[in-house]
């Protein structure tokens, strides 16, 4: 409600007849407020050097950017709102705040550990959505390494990842802590993936009424 899809971007430049599919870039952004960019890496570098020189707001749901394209990301939203987050479900930006308050009610002496699985053609492991939640467990906690490729004895402080990829399983996530004698699990099940464009949009409309900022899911829900 009050948005109207404005076009598409493609580098082979799919033309479906439903609307525009531009091959370049900064045609995309001539014709938009708010771009929404679920792409590679490379991409979404480039869509916020765009976004920053026709002062566009985007949103970055793309996942696996490194250090030096999250700076880009930083550094555009100086000059124009951003939104970035691994993931636009609501349900999972909920568990990421639970995970966050379950940890620091907990406190150290629960183990903390992190299961993520997707579709087998999945790039980066564990998924942007799997590091969040350690980034807030670890938030809660205060403290804690992730062991993203433990090989023996779990370390104290330890917040462990396991990951699986198979088939074309859209995304589940679950942490659980485990204390002596109980466990606590929190987790998230995604069966569809219109889900994430449904998020997407939400942040979208949000995001008009926002000054330059970097802003995420949580911010948009409230949370």
């Amino acid at each position: 409600k009050g948005l109207e899809l404005s076009g598409g971007y493609s580098g082979h430049n799919k033309a479906t007849g439903e609307f525009p599919v531009y091959s370049e870039l900064d045609r995309l952004f001539t014709s938009s407020d708010c771009v929404i960019d679920f792409t590679t890496p490379e991409g979404a570098a480039a869509s916020a050097a765009e976004a920053v020189r026709q002062k566009k707001s985007l949103i970055v749901g793309t996942t696996g950017l490194s250090a030096a394209q999250e700076n880009i990301l930083h550094d555009a939203a100086q000059t124009v709102p951003v939104v970035y987050s691994a993931n636009m479900s609501v349900g999972v930006n909920l568990l990421l705040a639970l995970v966050e308050q379950a940890a620091a009610k907990l406190g150290p002496d629960w183990d903390i550990e992190i299961f993520e699985s997707h579709h087998k053609n999945k790039i980066d492991a564990p998924s942007g959505t799997a590091l969040a939640l350690g980034k807030a467990a670890k938030s809660g906690r205060g403290a804690g390494d992730f062991a993203t490729d433990r090989n023996g004895k779990r370390r104290a402080g330890d917040i462990g990842y396991a990951v699986s990829r198979g088939g074309d399983v859209v995304g589940e996530h679950m942490v659980t802590f485990y204390g002596m004698g109980e466990r606590l699990e929190l987790g998230h099940r995604a069966s569809d993936r219109s889900l994430f464009a449904r998020g997407a949009l939400k942040a979208a409309q949000w995001l008009q009424n926002q000054p330059a900022g970097l802003y995420g899911m949580r911010d948009v829900l409230g949370l």
